[in-house]
């Protein structure tokens, strides 16, 4: 009897070791939680393409947008703890949404297994084309004269556009009536067609439509400068201080996920943040990489929740 066991546990680790050598062996669900044409999809579709060719294996892109990004991520949260279904992670997903959302069908913090870091983009203030307001400071004028006039877009309820323009309306005193979309795309877009008149968004949403004059970037909301529109000021510099936000990206796993298989994919995207090419990818995308561990990426997302909810509460943010 024990040399039988002791033969299985043998055939057992024999087993396992092949498949910690062998993963993945078919394609992987890369879940981006926003609709396509915003920040987020663009993340998603540029790591997914590098791992591919990394892993071997086809990395599927796949959009679930709505809830601010928490239907993307549920899915996720209940999909087979395998690694073959991965989360795009990002900070309103990750450490705001469960701050505004009284009972999301997941637990953040228990039902995932951070991977990696991958990049991060500045925030910015962009008005459509027709807004008159041409600086910081005319536009937090411009609402206070009018008030209900400026119609402010994000990429969902407990965005990080919507939460970066709750905090700049808390600092600054301006007021604008949002109207939250399934995604960054779908806001930009009306952006674009003046449907929507202010827009905190990630700089690659909208750089683009910058010299074309489609929009006007009036800020940065980051510490410095952005080295892909060095002219526009950052917010501090424009006269709203303490409005910082620079959103960042990551991957995540289903919690239980096999240890060798998130440490292969922590592997992978490091290797790709870091890599010459990506990064300069990424900067023309006005992205910077961000290369980081999985500690890392559960530390930062424990720094943004303790930070965000003292904005939430400091600005009297509703819940739902």
């Amino acid at each position: 009897m024990l040399k039988t066991v002791a033969a299985f546990a043998a055939a057992m680790g024999i087993s396992l070791g092949a498949h910690a050598q062998t993963y993945p062996v078919k394609p992987i669900t890369l879940v981006v939680p926003f609709a396509p044409g915003g920040t987020v999809n663009l993340m998603g579709r540029l790591l997914a393409n590098r791992m591919s060719e990394s892993l071997g294996q086809p990395v599927i892109v796949e959009n679930k947008p709505g809830g601010g990004g928490s239907i993307g991520a549920n899915f996720v949260a209940k999909a087979p703890a395998d690694g073959y279904t991965l989360l795009l992670a990002t900070m309103g997903q990750q450490s705001i949404q469960p701050l505004l959302t009284k009972n999301l069908p997941y637990d953040a913090n228990k039902d995932f297994a951070p991977v990696a870091l991958f990049s991060t983009v500045p925030n910015v203030l962009a008005v459509s084309a027709d807004t008159p307001a041409k600086t910081v400071a005319e536009l937090v004028e411009y609402a206070k004269q009018h008030p209900g006039k400026l119609n402010m877009a994000s990429a969902g309820m407990g965005s990080v556009n919507h939460l970066t323009g709750e905090l700049f309306m808390y600092r600054s005193g301006a007021k604008f009536e949002h109207v939250p979309y399934r995604g960054a795309g779908p806001a930009t877009a009306d952006l674009l067609s003046g449907q929507v008149q202010v827009l905190f968004a990630n700089l690659p949403n909208v750089l683009p439509y910058i010299k074309p004059g489609k929009v006007r970037v009036l800020a940065v909301a980051s510490e410095h400068r952005s080295a892909a529109i060095p002219d526009v000021p950052t917010l501090a510099e424009a006269g709203v201080k303490d409005a910082v936000v620079e959103s960042w990206y990551g991957v995540m796993a289903p919690a239980g996920t096999p240890d060798d298989v998130v440490r292969k994919l922590q592997e992978t995207v490091i290797a790709l943040a870091k890599d010459p090419s990506m990064v300069a990818h990424l900067a023309e995308q006005g992205a910077v990489p961000f290369a980081g561990t999985r500690q890392d990426l559960a530390k930062l997302s424990d720094e943004e929740t303790v930070r965000w909810k003292q904005i939430i509460d400091g600005a009297n943010v509703q819940t739902n």
